[in-house]
Parts: C-alpha cells; structure tokens; sequence
C-alpha cells in the first residue's frame, strides 16, 4: 500500500490517510502502508509476520501509529516494525508517533532521540482507537474473503 506519487512530489503534502481495522497476514512484504510525504492515521490494525517491514516512510511523512497489534517474523533480521527510506539528518525530523500498541515475537520500533510528536488529532477523523491489545477481537472478521466463482462471499 503505497501512499504518495514520488518522494519529490511536493502535491503529496496535503494528502490524508486513515488505514484502520485491518488484518494484514503472513506472507506480506512491506509497505503495509509506505508513507511519502503526507499525513497517515495508522490505527487498530494487526499485523502478522511481516517479511521485510510493516509500516515505512520516505520524504519527511507524518505518521501517527495508534493502537496497533504487531508479531514479528521468526526471523530474527526482520522484527523491526518500522522502516525509514531515507539516512542523514532528514529522517531525523520525521514525525512519527507509536502509541497503545502491543509488541509480540521480538517486534520492535527503532527510535530515534529527536522523535517529534504529530498533529495527531485530524478532525475529520474521529473515531475511538482501542488498545492494540484488542485489535485481535477487532479484526477477527478482517482478512481476505473466502469468495469462489458461483458462491456467495
């Protein structure tokens, strides 16, 4: 899921996402989302078993990751639940906000000692995020549907 045109699209800035209440299963790569430049709302999701990285970001996004339920792949290189794109100074001024989350199987969040806090509260966006530690209740019935040519889903 990626979300932004290009890391020099300047449009992007403006751009308002809100990925909620989803199931993200084994299996998947990476940018579950990827981030360029706007703001993204990241919240009540779970993800399982990532193979590179579940949340990632590129040219100095926003990215407020609320209650969020995360379990590592059993591969000791990839648990690290965050990704970002760029080094030097510029991912430094990211920002990037994780908060009632719960970490499983050695998932862990890189930190950085200048991490910022966020607008994090966008009007148009209100809804009650829950503690990541109900997200497996909450998404119980997310996923991929079961759907066969001549079968109702």
């Amino acid at each position: 899921m990626l979300l932004g045109h290009n890391d020099n699209s300047e449009v992007d800035e403006s751009m308002k996402v809100t990925i909620a209440f989803k199931y993200f299963g084994s299996g998947l790569s990476e940018r579950i989302p990827r981030v360029r430049r706007g703001y993204a709302h990241v919240a009540n999701n779970r993800y399982d078993k990532w193979e590179s990285y579940a949340i990632g970001g590129s040219a100095d996004p926003t990215i407020f990751s609320e209650g969020n339920y995360f379990v590592a792949p059993d591969d000791p290189s990839k648990k690290q639940v965050t990704k970002r794109l760029e080094s030097g100074s510029d991912r430094k001024s990211w920002k990037w906000i994780s908060s009632k989350y719960v970490l499983l199987n050695g998932a862990y969040f890189e930190r950085l000692a200048t991490e910022q806090s966020c607008r994090c509260n966008v009007k148009e966006e209100e809804f009650s995020v829950y503690d990541g530690s109900l997200v497996p209740n909450l998404t119980s019935s997310a996923g991929p549907l079961s759907c066969y040519s001549g079968k109702i889903c």
